[in-house]
C-alpha cells in the first residue's frame, strides 16, 4: 500500500543528520547511505546559498518506511532554508507537494541556485497541488493508493508531540482565577476517577461539551528578567457537561491522575492538522531553555520536548527552527574580570506549539545534553 509523503515539510529532514555539521563554520559532512545515487561532491556555494551535503546524491528514490527526516539529510545540511531549494516562495508554502514511495526526487544544479524537483515533472511536483495525478517517474511494479494510504508523514514523529498538541499546557494568572473549579465530588470522596462525577461553579456554556481538566503545576519564570511567564496545567483528564446551572454537573470520561476538589477546567484546545513548516525565524530570536517536560528531566537528548522563554509576543511561530548553544564557562584573566568563553551550537530544536511569553520545542538533534539555561537562537 502507497503512502503519501509530504514535500513542504520534506526538506525539513535533514536535520537528524546535522550532528556532524552543527558547528556554525558549517564543515564538510558525509551523510551515509546516499547509495540511490551518490552524485558528485557538491562545488563551494556562493555566500548566502544554502549548503549542500558532500557528496551529494544526485538523485534519490523515495522508499517505503522511509522519513522525511532522513530522506532530506541526503542533500542538504540546512533544514531552516528548505523553501529556497524547491523554489517555493512564503505564500506558497502551506500548499504542500506530495510525493509517494516509487517516486524519484532529483537534484538540479543546472540553474545558479540548486532545486530539487521530482523527476518527470515540469514544474518540480507542485502540479500535486491540484488533485490531479501527475505523470512522473516511479519504480515498477506499482501499487494504486488507497484511502487508507492518504495520510501525509508528518515532519516530526507525531507520536513525541501528540499529548503536547491535543491539551492544555500553559495558563496565565487571569486564566487560573476565571477557570471553573470543582467544588464537590461524588458521595463526597476525597478523589474520583473515570465514570465519576463531579460538580463545578463557574461553568455556564452549554455550547462546549467537552472540557479537560488540570491542576496548576510549575510556575515558569524568565531566568533574567524574572518575569513570571505563566503557569503550566499539569492534565488530569477529560470531563463531559451533564447540566449547567449555579453549580454544574460533569462526568468523568477519563482520568490520567485522581480528579480532586479545587482542580480546574480548561476548553479542549482545537485539534490540527497543518504541517509544521520548518524555517528560520523571520526576526532575531535570543532565548533560553527554561525547563523540560517536566521536574524529573534534567537533561534533555534528542526527540526530547523542552520548554523556552520566548513566545508569540517575541514572533516566534509553530514551524520554525532555533539553535541550541551552549558555554564551557569562562577562563581566568588574572585580576581583571574572567573572559567568557563563545557559545557553541551543538543542536537544532523544532518549535510546535507556541503560547503568548512561552513555547514548546522538540530537540531535533544534539551533540550533547541540553541543560537548562542553555541558549536558543537564529540558527
Amino acid at each position: 500500500m502507497r503512502r503519501i509523503i509530504s514535500v513542504v515539510p520534506f526538506i525539513f529532514g535533514l536535520a537528524l543528520h546535522l550532528t556532524s555539521a552543527l558547528a556554525q563554520d558549517e564543515t564538510s559532512t558525509t551523510v551515509p547511505g546516499t547509495e540511490a545515487g551518490s552524485g558528485p561532491a557538491a562545488a563551494p556555494a556562493p555566500a548566502g546559498e544554502p549548503l549542500l551535503q558532500n557528496p551529494v546524491p544526485d538523485r534519490y528514490v523515495v522508499k517505503r518506511g522511509d522519513t522525511l527526516w532522513d530522506i532530506s539529510a541526503r542533500f542538504l545540511r540546512n533544514p531552516w532554508r528548505w523553501p529556497e531549494v524547491w523554489g517555493i516562495n512564503k505564500d506558497a508554502i502551506n500548499n504542500p507537494h506530495l510525493i509517494y514511495p516509487g517516486d524519484v526526487v532529483i537534484l538540479d544544479l543546472s540553474g545558479g541556485t540548486p532545486r530539487l524537483r521530482l523527476e518527470g515533472s515540469e514544474d518540480g511536483g507542485s502540479s500535486r497541488w491540484a488533485e490531479g495525478d501527475m505523470q512522473q517517474s516511479r519504480l515498477s511494479p506499482q501499487m494504486r493508493s488507497s484511502d487508507l494510504a492518504k495520510m501525509p508523514i508528518p515532519t516530526i514523529p507525531a507520536k513525541l508531540i501528540e499529548p503536547f498538541l491535543a491539551r492544555t499546557l500553559i495558563v496565565d494568572a487571569a486564566q487560573v482565577a476565571a477557570a471553573p473549579t470543582i467544588v464537590a465530588t461524588t458521595d463526597s470522596r476525597v478523589a474520583v476517577s473515570a465514570g465519576d462525577t463531579a460538580y463545578v461553579t463557574g461553568l455556564t456554556d452549554a455550547e462546549q461539551p467537552r472540557w479537560q481538566v488540570y491542576r496548576q503545576g510549575r510556575v515558569f519564570q524568565d531566568p533574567d528578567s524574572k518575569e513570571v511567564l505563566g503557569f503550566e496545567a499539569v492534565y488530569l483528564g477529560d470531563a463531559d457537561l451533564m447540566g449547567t446551572g449555579q453549580v454544574s454537573r460533569l462526568h468523568i470520561a477519563k482520568a490520567s491522575q485522581e480528579i480532586t476538589v479545587g482542580d480546574k477546567l480548561a476548553i479542549s484546545p482545537p485539534q490540527t492538522s497543518a504541517p509544521f513548516i520548518p524555517r528560520a525565524p523571520e526576526q532575531q530570536i535570543k532565548g533560553r531553555v527554561i525547563a523540560g517536560s517536566d521536574n524529573s528531566v534534567f537533561e534533555m537528548a534528542p526527540y526530547s520536548t523542552i520548554i523556552i522563554n520566548q513566545g508569540a509576543r517575541d514572533g516566534l511561530q509553530s514551524g520554525h527552527v532555533l539553535g541550541l548553544y551552549h558555554s564551557e564557562g569562562s577562563i581566568p584573566n588574572g585580576r581583571n574580570k574572567p573572559i567568557a568563553l563563545p557559545e557553541q551550537r551543538y543542536g537544532l530544536v523544532l518549535v510546535f506549539r507556541v503560547f503568548d511569553k512561552m513555547a514548546y520545542g522538540l530537540v531535533m538533534s544534539a551533540t550533547r545534553p541540553v541543560h537548562v539555561l542553555d541558549a536558543v537562537r537564529n540558527p
